[in-house]
């Protein structure tokens, strides 16, 4: 135990360090796409202006190029101010705020739950971290990770800022955390229900190999989605996903829907407001925009995050196996 104590404080301070400047670099990502918006080209020939009704999205519904006077720039400042509300619950709860709960990690290198916010920096790392080696893998075996393409990158923006409600609600809340409201409650009332799904460690789950199965079989669903609708991504995509979804699935799970969906919404409207971001302020393509130095950066961050939050986890992991046998 005290080989572990020593590997987790000698990790403690540059952990802490890493949490806080993803910390400040999701916070900034907000104003930055303020200024993506309504500052810059980004539409090209149209702009926050563009009506709502007459995104793709609604086409086939009475609601497709109808007269309604919402802008997209309107629906932007809807999304911004709910995300802002979410972010600021993270950032002040559960239990402790956020620089309270970076103590035990510098003195002893644990992150327990009582900071929503540093859940969602410490899995939101471990996330892109397996993503980016399941994508070399299948890069080295000739499997392609090909996005769709984009019909408009300001609607493209609108899209990927939007999904991560959407797609929360429907794969965490809908299909997990009703699931495990049938399973585990013992309690029917609609305000333990609701508090159930905000966060099923309302439930008393003791025996989590269900809770488990129902989040992997989950994640391949989500893997599923975004490889077989409409112009959707290769199949490359099909993994990557997969296991995005199941790290949501245990982020809903362990921390709750705040992190799930934080989480999601960082590897969505974090990462491409930062490239939106450097592609207009260079005048170069999406594409190239993701090569950018700074683009570069962020991600070594977040491998380096990612690479230490596992190693924390492991080390915790092995340790807390083996302390009952040296006790005997």
């Amino acid at each position: 135990m005290e080989s572990s104590n020593k590997i987790l404080q000698a990790l403690g301070i540059p952990y802490s360090a890493i949490l806080s400047v993803l910390f400040g670099l999701l916070l900034v990502s907000l104003p930055i796409g303020v200024f993506v918006v309504f500052d810059s080209e980004i539409g090209n020939d149209i702009n926050y202006e563009f009506p709502i009704s007459h995104l793709e999205l609604f086409e086939g519904t009475d609601f497709y190029q109808s007269s309604i006077d919402v802008s997209i720039g309107d629906a932007f400042v809807v999304l911004w101010t709910f995300y802002v509300i979410i972010f600021v619950i993270a950032i002040l709860g559960p239990k402790h705020n956020f620089l309270e709960s970076l103590s035990p990690i510098i003195s002893r290198g644990q992150i327990d739950s009582s900071n929503y916010m540093l859940g969602i920096t410490k899995w939101f790392s471990i996330l892109v971290f397996a993503s980016a080696i399941v994508t070399y893998l299948q890069d080295w075996i000739g499997i392609p990770t090909t996005p769709p393409m984009a019909e408009n990158e300001l609607i493209q923006f609108f899209y990927v800022s939007l999904a991560p409600l959407i797609e929360e609600f429907g794969f965490r809340i809908l299909l997990i955390g009703i699931p495990l409201f049938m399973m585990y409650s013992r309690r029917t009332s609609l305000k333990f229900f609701v508090k159930s799904l905000w966060h099923p460690s309302n439930l008393d789950i003791i025996d989590s190999k269900k809770a488990i199965l129902l989040i992997v079989f989950v994640g391949v669903l989500f893997g599923f989605a975004h490889i077989a609708f409409g112009e959707s991504w290769s199949e490359g995509k099909f993994a990557q996903a997969s296991i995005g979804g199941i790290i949501l699935g245990w982020a809903y799970l362990r921390y709750g829907f705040v992190a799930s969906l934080l989480i999601h919404w960082a590897t969505n409207y974090f990462i491409f407001a930062y490239a939106n971001f450097v592609s207009q302020v260079n005048s170069i393509s999406i594409e190239n925009a993701f090569t950018h130095s700074l683009m570069s950066s962020l991600e070594l961050l977040l491998l380096v995050s990612g690479g230490i939050s596992l190693t924390v986890l492991l080390v915790n992991r092995f340790y807390s196996k083996r302390e009952p046998e040296l006790e005997v």
